[in-house]
């Protein structure tokens, strides 16, 4: 596979690329250029700089996956990306440690008015009683966001004294005390309450103007809103406004609505702070984003998903490696599911049971999803084009959880309906290596690590079964691995479960249903469980 990188990335991950993929680095390429080269490609790594449009993910056919080397991804055509299957990812942790400490730095030059004091001094004046500031020591700090921005500046607010208020609906209450860390019930408790007043939010259609005039109404008029953030959350007006007009004591912004900007009014007022973007500017963190992005292509290149994948379902929070073992085991039970099926129908139930239904498992959804649908389709499926080809075949996926599983710690089972009533299999992961193992199939319980090559048949329960399996199966020079069998009363029906070591030919499965007692026979080729 080849990998293109088309902006500076760190040496390091350039290197981790070579290791496995054939790499090119072609710097400053035009749209043009881009589009010229770009259908050689497997893989696309980019920073700010380069535009993936539409246009160009039609140019590259064999395209898989593109790398963002920072946080935003809007020079990334995502609607188009997705449609073609294409995985994005970025770095969104890389410049965490940067825009944290930027924001507290930014937070001390208004309280101090640093800036200013600078820019006269160096024009040969000396006021020091101008530039009175205040103490943030004692002080109470309000975060409207408490991702991993957030709890890096509020860590350090609390070094420096602060009383620490946050407001984000999405990060429980037991996690915010934690932090020692006051919870706040809304945005207008923190407004109303804090010193200063700190943004730490993605730009949505929810947040976009979500401090304008009304919101700055709210704010003490000795307080300070800093944004280190993302343009377009603060309306500008209205800062201005309320600023000129001492509504609030100051601000610092790094980002603003339009970028880049040389010319707003917000420029002029002295009670401002405000910087180029630089929240992610550090040598550090550009090297980290080089080195993420670099992981995740190259992740993804391997069929998995990344942990920074935007348009793929990635576990997310607490748990996230745990829920990722079980991709491989659900695609695998998916791939069983419809091999051991006649018929398969429309309606697939997927149930968790255990520890694992205690978490985000959608990345499993689609795993399953993912096996079910790789025989019926023509195209290469993955993580994110899986979900739309399986609603284009009328597939709907039901899930269950529950808490309770007596036998087994963590277990998934798939079900799936068809004009004769259905299937059901089942599976776990076990012991330290976190193996897989098949628990149930064709309607007995069984246990045995699934394979690549596998058979299944269905047989009567009595003597000698197993040892004609054993002889059929000599006969034709296939190695048997592992065996495990599932059955009902004594006498009635029972089942097995075989795996070998070469795929089972229609021949042997025809010759094994000649043989009286076997009722049914089927050979299961399964893929390489990651």
């Amino acid at each position: 596979m080849k990998v293109l990188i088309t902006e500076k990335l760190a040496d390091r991950g350039v290197e981790l690329l070579r290791e496995e993929f054939e790499v090119d680095v072609l710097l400053g390429l035009s749209p043009e250029e881009l589009l010229e080269k770009i259908g050689a490609y497997d893989g696309l790594i980019i920073r700010s700089a380069t535009r993936v449009t539409a246009e160009v993910i039609e140019a590259a056919p064999n395209l898989k996956a593109i790398g963002r080397a920072g946080i935003g991804v809007d020079n990334i055509d995502l609607e188009a990306a997705t449609k073609r299957g294409i995985l994005v990812a970025n770095a969104p942790e890389s410049n965490t440690v940067a825009a944290a400490e930027h924001t507290l730095g930014l937070m001390l030059a208004a309280a101090r008015r640093i800036p200013a004091a600078d820019a006269t001094l160096r024009a040969g004046e000396w006021k020091r009683s101008a530039f009175k500031g205040v103490e943030v020591a004692e002080k109470t700090l309000g975060l409207i966001g408490l991702g991993h921005v957030g709890s890096i500046v509020a860590r350090g607010a609390r070094g420096m004294g602060m009383r620490v208020l946050a407001y984000d609906p999405y990060v429980s209450e037991d996690r915010i005390r934690s932090m020692n860390t006051e919870k706040a019930e809304s945005v207008d408790e923190v407004l109303g309450s804090a010193d200063f007043v700190s943004l730490h939010v993605p730009r949505t259609p929810q947040t976009t103007g979500m401090i304008d005039s009304a919101a700055l109404e709210k704010m003490k008029p000795t307080a300070y809103l800093i944004n280190v953030a993302r343009g377009g959350i603060v309306d500008e007006t209205d800062l201005y406004n309320a600023l000129k007009e001492g509504q609030i004591a100051g601000a610092a912004l790094d980002v603003y609505a339009e970028e880049p900007t040389t010319d707003s009014p917000l420029f002029a007022l002295p009670n401002v702070v405000v910087t180029p973007h630089l929240g992610a500017s550090t040598a550090e963190a550009q090297d980290r984003a080089g080195i993420t992005a670099a992981e995740q292509v190259a992740t993804a290149l391997r069929g998995a998903v990344p942990v920074h994948a935007i348009n793929a379902p990635v576990p997310m929070g607490e748990g996230a490696e745990f829920v990722a073992r079980f991709s491989g085991l659900c695609e695998a039970l998916g791939s069983l599911l419809y091999q051991l099926t006649d018929r398969p129908g429309s309606h697939l139930r997927i149930e968790y049971h255990g520890e694992i239904a205690d978490f985000d498992t959608r990345l499993l959804d689609v795993s399953a999803q993912k096996g079910l649908l790789a025989p019926m389709v023509h195209e290469p499926l993955n993580f994110v084009n899986t979900p739309a080809l399986a609603r284009d075949r009328g597939l709907r996926v039901e899930t269950a959880k529950t808490s309770e599983s007596p036998d087994y710690t963590s277990l998934v089972v798939l079900s799936l309906e068809s004009e004769e009533g259905g299937n059901t299999v089942s599976g776990t992961l076990v012991g330290p290596r976190h193996q897989p193992r098949l628990i149930g199939a064709l309607g007995f319980d069984v246990d045995v690590m699934p394979e690549r090559y596998m058979l299944f048949i269905r047989n009567e329960d009595v003597p000698g079964m197993i040892g004609k399996v054993g002889t059929t199966l000599g006969e034709y020079g296939i190695n048997i691995g592992n065996m495990a069998v599932g059955r009902g009363k004594p006498g009635s029906r029972a089942a097995m479960a075989v795996t070998v070591d070469e795929p089972v030919s229609q021949e042997v499965i025809d010759r094994l249903l000649a043989i009286p007692g076997f009722t049914d026979a089927r050979a299961v080729t399964l893929q390489e469980l990651r």
